[in-house]
């Protein structure tokens, strides 16, 4: 099966890309993040990925727009569903890529993350697979969370510490409750 993998950044693509290996999967990378800001986040979480991808042969499709006023627009006013609609921007991109690509299936490395909806992550993958008639790929690749981390840091990668959203990067220090 020739899968295309969603991937958020090099650290959570070790583990999910090991799995899919292994289950004799030919896995190809996509890295399509348009909610990740700012821009040299952006660049470092690339970066990153592309030496990675490089130095273990792991084929890899960038779509390097930064799309940062679409990106907002489709957050104002809607910000308690900002996951959701960053889900779906990002699946559909990942399945539109698929389809033209003749791949098989998709998935992607939000599904590693102890951090993500794995339920609304599912349910939005394959409605766009419906929709774009290209199956998704569902498997919860959190058992590996240890050791996709203890493997990130052996090769000295790039690790980041929120998703890459500002609204993300704001609640990991903005606590006014706690300051009350």
């Amino acid at each position: 099966m020739k899968i295309l993998l969603h991937i958020c950044c090099a650290p959570c693509a070790l583990y999910p890309r090991q799995e899919l290996s292994g289950a004799k999967m030919e896995v190809h990378g996509y890295f399509y993040n348009p909610n990740i800001q700012p821009y040299q986040e952006l660049e470092r979480r690339l970066s990153t990925l592309e030496d990675y991808a490089a130095s273990s042969g792991l084929p890899l499709i960038v779509d390097r727009r930064y799309e940062l006023e679409e990106f907002l627009r489709l957050m104002v006013f809607r910000e308690q569903q900002r996951c959701r609609i960053c889900y779906h921007l990002r699946l559909k991109g990942t399945a539109h890529v698929a389809r033209h690509g003749k791949f098989d299936a998709f998935s992607t490395t939000l599904l590693y993350s102890k951090q993500q909806q794995h339920d609304l992550i599912r349910e939005i993958g394959e409605q766009v697979g419906r929709e774009l008639g290209v199956p998704f790929y569902y498997q919860d690749f959190r058992p590996g969370w240890k050791q996709g981390i203890e493997e990130s840091k052996r090769l000295g990668l790039y690790r980041q510490s929120y998703c890459g959203c500002i609204y993300s990067e704001r609640d990991r220090y903005y606590h006014p409750e706690k300051k009350k």
